[in-house]
């Protein structure tokens, strides 16, 4: 296995495997989102988390809503699958914020977070009762509660506030796409982002750290690992249609890092 820290009481990987790609959401154009969705099927995202164990990656991501990535985690954690579920929650498709966590905990998630367009808009707003709450049922249900945002100063924000168990913190301020701006990547937002990330103690996972595939794997990875945190980890989609290889790949190139 990889390196790994103790994310919130949970064994997780300096690597773990994101899934943008499963979903379509490639952060690029029209046409890669529509070759995304056409390569990832059901079977063959489940066989990607299996190479993702065979490679020594320990954790996953995923949204909650997207219908065949949560047919996937439902079938890979039913047959026997082995890496921790990280999910993304929102509540866009379900009756509530706490229907979405409650479906989250008995499919079988690790940990959750919030999702960043979400939790910009609490932010906004400065609706602290309305985080409070739903951090407060995760933890009931037994699970840490994070969130995810696309701007250091509503991860700050929420710091500030002491509600959440760990953050997802986006390398690229490119909420815009949720404000209907479209997609934004400047180089300028990873050193606020880096400097968020160190500034919040709690655990961190550094998210876009490759612009959505517009930055070289290798160059992503050094400076991720050399910036972060030692308690934090780094969530990475993966295309196997651009690279059948690319998991495997990855997971070599973070443990050759590591060695160091």
């Amino acid at each position: 296995m990889l390196k790994s820290v103790d994310f919130c009481g949970i064994k997780m990987t300096r690597l773990i495997i994101g899934a943008n790609p499963f979903g379509g959401f490639s952060h690029q154009d029209e046409e890669r989102d529509k070759a995304m969705l056409s390569y990832y099927t059901v079977d063959r995202i489940k066989e990607t988390w299996k190479r993702a164990e065979a490679a020594g990656i320990n954790t996953m991501v995923t949204n909650n809503e997207t219908p065949h990535i949560v047919q996937s985690v439902k079938e890979y954690l039913g047959g026997g699958g082995t890496l921790n579920w990280i999910a993304q929650v929102s509540c866009r498709t379900k009756p509530d914020m706490f229907k979405a966590i409650d479906e989250a905990v008995e499919i079988g998630c690790k940990a959750l977070y919030f999702h960043g367009a979400l939790v910009d808009d609490v932010y906004c707003r400065k609706d602290e009762e309305t985080l409070r709450a739903w951090c407060r049922h995760a933890r009931s249900r037994g699970v840490p509660a994070g969130v995810a945002a696309h701007a250091p100063e509503a991860h700050l924000w929420v710091d500030g506030l002491g509600v959440s168990d760990f953050h997802a913190v986006c390398f690229f301020n490119c909420g815009s796409l949720h404000s209907g701006k479209g997609h934004r990547f400047r180089l300028a937002d990873i050193g606020p982002a880096v400097e968020c990330l160190n500034r919040i103690r709690k655990p961190c996972i550094a998210y876009k750290i490759m612009g959505a595939g517009r930055i070289d794997p290798r160059m992503a990875f050094e400076y991720t690992l050399e910036n972060i945190k030692p308690t934090d980890v780094m969530n990475v989609g993966m295309h196997r249609g651009d690279r059948d290889g690319m998991v495997e790949e990855n997971a070599s190139m973070v443990r050759e890092i590591l060695s160091r």
